[in-house]
């Protein structure tokens, strides 16, 4: 059965994997961005089958996301799964940054990753309530766990979205809707292509037994699977995709 599903941050690296993942599988996909209009319309080009298009929104703009979801879930038909992807990464370590360069990433971190992703999955509940059911899944982190020393405001960011996803599959299960999260260490990406290419590349890269970082579409098979029936009775799971990079009890 084709699932209507809208992808936050999708216009590259993990989420336009993501975008991809669900094509193939036979869904559409609305394919968010929030600047990269034209990397956006490249990935729904690129899409297989037919009915995918680009929406735009500011992730922090809580009347855009509403927006945006609803006329996703418009223009789709309906929506039975969110996957929120969308999310900024700054640096802003404690000793070396200004009070008002702090109190800016904090503000702009939180509003991207963590409220964005709440206001987001607020609006397409409503959707999944009338569909019948629906899956939501967040990309989390690594850091989440193990902490974010420069980047302090991104890993409470996303032990946030953590503790949330888990708050909404408890609240949402009775209403057949699902909540994962994915928690990714280092990926080739965009974002990360800085630090893997950089003097500490190899380092980072060594941090996984197996000498290198993920790929966007390990990612991705991870996302299509916590959408899935199979996948049901593990609402509220984390599953952890950092190639053993950091283990956690």
């Amino acid at each position: 059965m084709t699932r209507r599903v809208l992808v936050t941050g999708a216009s590259r690296g993990i989420g336009r994997a993501v975008a991809s993942a669900f094509a193939q599988a036979g869904d559409q996909v609305a394919v968010h961005y929030r600047t990269s209009k034209d990397l956006a319309d490249e990935v729904v080009a690129s899409l297989p089958g037919g009915g995918h298009f680009a929406v735009r929104a500011d992730m922090g703009d809580a009347d855009a996301v509403k927006s945006a979801v609803d006329g996703a879930a418009d223009r789709l038909g309906g929506l039975e799964v969110l996957v929120n992807n969308a999310g900024v990464f700054l640096a802003h370590p404690p000793t070396q940054t200004s009070y008002g360069d702090w109190q800016a990433a904090w503000s702009r971190t939180l509003a991207t990753n963590l409220v964005g992703a709440a206001n987001a999955t607020f609006c397409a509940v409503r959707h999944m309530v009338a569909a019948g059911g629906g899956a939501v899944v967040n990309v989390s982190s690594r850091g989440a766990f193990r902490g974010e020393p420069d980047c302090p405001a991104y890993g409470a960011s996303k032990a946030g979205l953590n503790a949330f996803g888990q708050s909404m599959a408890v609240a949402l299960a009775p209403h057949n809707i699902t909540v994962g999260t994915v928690a990714p260490g280092f990926v080739e990406t965009a974002m990360a292509h800085d630090a893997l290419e950089g003097p500490g590349g190899e380092a980072l890269r060594n941090q996984s037994p197996f000498g290198r970082v993920a790929r966007p579409e390990e990612v991705a098979a991870a996302v299509l699977w916590l959408a899935s029936p199979e996948a049901t009775f593990c609402t509220g799971t984390i599953i952890d995709v950092n190639g053993a990079s950091y283990l956690r009890s």
